[in-house]
């Protein structure tokens, strides 16, 4: 098993990297949560990473923090019908601490709305891992909408709208950081959504 990469970001989308280590590139599949986190291209990284060995391929996935190592993980280990690539639309679609928090909430709705994830793959995500994650999930999602900064909000909040409004959920974080480039740190979620409509259409 390897468990993580410690070497070169050579390339950077928002689904997958390169990663150089002594002389050898290894491509890696991320979720969006972890494209936030990374660094420049050029720059050195150490990237966590789960190894998935099919019969036809062995992929590595990788994240920039444990905990969505760990939800990866509790996802394709714990929920029956949910793989790797399922998997990365949750983490990409929700951070862990929002999705611990409708899963101990019982959010069916909220969770349904991650590309990919249908209301019977949301009951079904509440009725295996409610019991794993239990109400310290609730509370931990209250608190981390408090604490979040205000512009982390603002983004999370923009991005939130645009997957409403039936973007992907790489299209909407794309065009949030394109508006948010254009318009400055003082730009409102109104503004935002509205100039990533405009590039969008």
């Amino acid at each position: 098993m390897i468990s993580f990469l410690h070497g070169q970001l050579v390339e950077a989308l928002p689904t997958q990297v390169i990663v150089e280590v002594h002389g050898v590139g290894y491509d890696v599949l991320i979720p969006l949560s972890s494209f936030d986190k990374l660094p420049a291209p050029g720059a050195e990284i150490k990237i966590l990473t789960h190894l998935v060995v099919r019969e036809d391929a062995q992929v590595l996935y990788g994240f920039m923090t444990a905990p969505e190592r760990e939800l990866f993980r509790m996802l394709i280990n714990t929920v029956s019908g949910i793989g790797p690539k399922l998997a990365l639309n949750v983490l990409s679609g929700m951070n862990p601490v929002a999705f611990r928090g409708a899963v101990a909430q019982g959010d069916v709705k909220a969770l349904s709305q991650i590309s990919g994830v249908g209301r019977k793959t949301a009951e079904r995500i509440v009725v295996e891992l409610r019991d794993k994650i239990g109400a310290a999930g609730a509370w931990e999602a209250a608190s981390a909408r408090h604490g979040l900064s205000a512009t982390e909000q603002k983004l999370n909040d923009a991005v939130l709208a645009l997957m409403a409004l039936g973007f992907k959920p790489a299209e909407a974080h794309e065009s949030v950081r394109a508006a948010l480039a254009m318009l400055g740190d003082n730009a409102g979620i109104e503004a935002l959504v509205r100039v990533a409509l405009k590039k969008g259409a």
